[in-house]
């Protein structure tokens, strides 16, 4: 096996992934790190340019708060999550988001103007842009702040380090070059945690050659979770998925079509599903209050829909684009005005794809499907780990000291805003639990709180990184023991012998390794199979999670067996060995809490119903011990700091 040389990188601020959260990062922590003197480094296991979830674009910003309140839009997250958010992150993002949007457009986002020159809006929190290259322009922001030379890309962090006399303090990050043999070991005195969510942890609806293709960006793994649960923070939430419902097959946005274009979805019977689930009596009744006040939130929508698909068989779901369009239209006065307004409307339509999902505009083509002739079908996805959309998975940070109660500074405030429970590590993003509904433009603005924080903590906490040596050792061994594998194991293969090689790639078999696709296979069958996946149309019990626990045990227990040929495949190894431990962390608190408390992303079937007297105001916690392996998961007083009079829609 080569030999892998080592970079040692010092620096006062790490930030880990720059996506939306840590390009937001990178401009805030440089304009105060160069105040007080101080370096900021970046690492981000892609390129930063096309790197996280908007790295194919977007077609709207989802979060400006215009004239609303930071209370306003607390009504609106707080009714999308049936009640647990924490109240002191959603309104600390609220108030900052209006300045990073414009922000964005100072960069050059191209955001859509009406005749007045005023922003159009897709709903109440939504901008209609043209965003193929939203993260392009973003990133560029980032990285001119940081400068070039504190930027490493193709590196991929695997584990956070401690000080060797203080196991609760950060002091530095590990990782490898997924291009070179080379490793890096980078000193700090503060991180922030911004690596994404996690896909592919269940079992995709595309699979075979349609594997890549997911609604979240299929190379997230769940490093943000990993990292900071790994290094002891006490984490939230982790049972909470999202499940988005998309255009089928290329999980294209519906969100335009149901807001900007008013297009309603039905059973294919032409059942209005949503308007008899509101009407008197419907299924929405029987989730108090949340499913009797609109906006509905987004979980007892796909409930609905579930009901329709699995219950009554009356899918597949349908979403009229065609009389959508058509209605629209029908408002031109006359003949040339209409067929001007279609054309006009046909555009937007293709263009919400190109923006941000160019697979389900090459599906429609290859289809031959017309959005203003007919129907498309919609589909809820595979479940997600995400904490800036409509799920709320994440490291337990801490929150504005100045929106705090007495009550809730025990619980909400940890000395610095978005500090976890270990020293020196922040996290942003998706990286946080229980903020959710922050997008793209919360994400970004997140990112720029904990930045601020950080290196207001950097400055009143001078510290020279002390990692321990021999840690550091096993962890470079452990690192490649993949590659070490294979080089040892690789002739022991259903390839053929040296002399004897197939023409055509087939899959290697070998009994001493298993490959990072059969992990990554083996995996998604448990959860999707006993942790609610859609292929048990989303159902789980405390019989079927117990079951996945003893088999993800073993599946751990196998990762030691897990085999690279290169370093492409070293870094899916340590992909898979990060969603596992997520999967494990997910099915302990999904066991943990005892109810169904968002149907339409997981029901427990041994517990049907809303439990708000027992569930109704805690959070799900969790603390890892690497050392013994094992969980200790606890619940977590919700503090609600204000009144909420109305919920404010969409």
């Amino acid at each position: 096996m080569q030999n892998f040389k080592t970079v040692e990188v010092t620096t006062d601020l790490l930030i880990i992934g720059p996506g939306m959260a840590g390009a937001g990062a990178c401009v805030e922590a440089a304009h105060w790190a160069k105040k007080n003197n101080l370096k900021v480094t970046v690492v981000d296991k892609a390129a930063m340019e096309r790197s996280g979830a908007v790295g194919m674009g977007l077609s709207a910003i989802n979060q400006y708060q215009g004239e609303n309140s930071p209370v306003d839009y607390l009504s609106y997250v707080r009714q999308d999550l049936m009640g647990l958010c924490r109240d002191d992150l959603v309104m600390d993002i609220s108030r900052h988001v209006n300045g990073s949007v414009h922000l964005f457009e100072k960069y050059g986002l191209p955001i859509w103007k009406d005749k007045e020159g005023n922003y159009v809006h897709e709903g109440r929190w939504q901008l209609m842009i043209n965003g193929e290259s939203y993260k392009a322009i973003v990133a560029e922001a980032g990285k001119t702040a940081v400068g070039a030379d504190n930027l490493y890309e193709r590196v991929f962090i695997i584990k956070l380090l401690l000080d060797k006399d203080d196991k609760n303090r950060v002091c530095g990050a590990i990782g490898f070059s997924v291009r070179e043999n080379t490793f890096y070991i980078f000193k700090c005195n503060a991180c922030i945690v911004s690596a994404g969510g996690a896909v592919h942890v269940f079992k995709p609806r595309s699979t075979g050659e349609g594997l890549g293709r997911a609604w979240y960006p299929p190379w997230n793994s769940g490093s943000s979770s990993y990292l900071t649960t790994t290094a002891g923070a006490e984490m939230s939430s982790q049972e909470v998925v999202f499940i988005p419902a998309r255009y089928k097959d290329a999980y294209g946005p519906v969100g335009a079509w149901f807001l900007l274009f008013k297009a309603k979805a039905t059973s294919a019977t032409g059942f209005d599903y949503m308007g008899e689930g509101l009407a008197e009596g419907g299924e929405l009744h029987n989730w108090p209050p949340y499913g009797e006040v609109k906006p509905i939130p987004t979980c007892l929508r796909n409930h609905l829909m579930m009901k329709e698909m699995y219950e009554k068989g009356h899918g597949p779901i349908l979403i009229h684009t065609d009389k959508a369009i058509a209605k629209i239209a029908d408002a031109a006065p006359d003949k040339k005005a209409y067929k001007k307004e279609m054309k006009k409307l046909e555009a937007e339509a293709w263009e919400d794809f190109l923006d941000m999902t160019i697979s389900q505009a090459i599906l429609w083509a290859s289809k031959d499907v017309l959005p203003e002739e007919g129907p498309s079908e919609i589909m809820p996805s595979e479940p997600y780990f995400i904490g800036s959309h409509s799920g709320a998975s994440g490291a337990w940070t801490s929150g504005p000291e100045d929106i705090q109660t007495d009550e809730s500074k025990k619980d909400y405030f940890l000395g610095y805003n978005r500090m976890t429970t270990v020293k020196g590590v922040f996290a942003a993003g998706d990286g946080v639990g229980n903020s959710s509904h922050k997008f793209s433009s919360g994400s970004f603005t997140e990112g720029r709180i904990a930045a601020k924080a950080a290196i207001k903590f950097c400055v009143e906490n001078p510290y020279t990184p002390e990692p321990d040596s021999d840690v550091i050792n096993k962890l470079k061994e452990d690192i490649l023991a993949p590659l070490k594998l294979y080089e040892e194991k690789s002739s022991y293969t259903t390839l053929g012998a040296a002399k004897k090689r197939y023409d055509l790639p087939v899959e290697e078999v070998n009994p001493y390794f298993i490959t990072p696709k059969m992990a990554l296979f083996r995996l998604n069958k448990i959860m999707d199979e006993y942790v609610a996946g859609w292929g048990s149309q989303y159902n789980c019990s405390e019989t079927t999670l117990k079951i996945a626990l003893k088999e993800l045990k073993m599946l751990k227990e196998d990762l030691s067996k897990l085999a690279a040929r290169n370093l492409h495949e070293l870094m899916r190894c340590w992909e898979n060995v990060q969603r596992v431990q997520l999967a494990e962390a997910h099915t302990r608190h999904k066991l943990f809490r005892e109810e169904t408390r968002w149907p339409g992303y997981f029901y427990r079937t041994d517990f049907p119903k809303m439990d708000q007297e027992n569930w109704g105001d805690v959070f799900v916690n969790s603390v890892y011990d690497e050392e013994k392996d094992e969980f200790k998961i606890f619940k977590k007083t919700k503090h609600s700091l204000v009144k909420i009079e109305k919920v404010v829609g969409m």
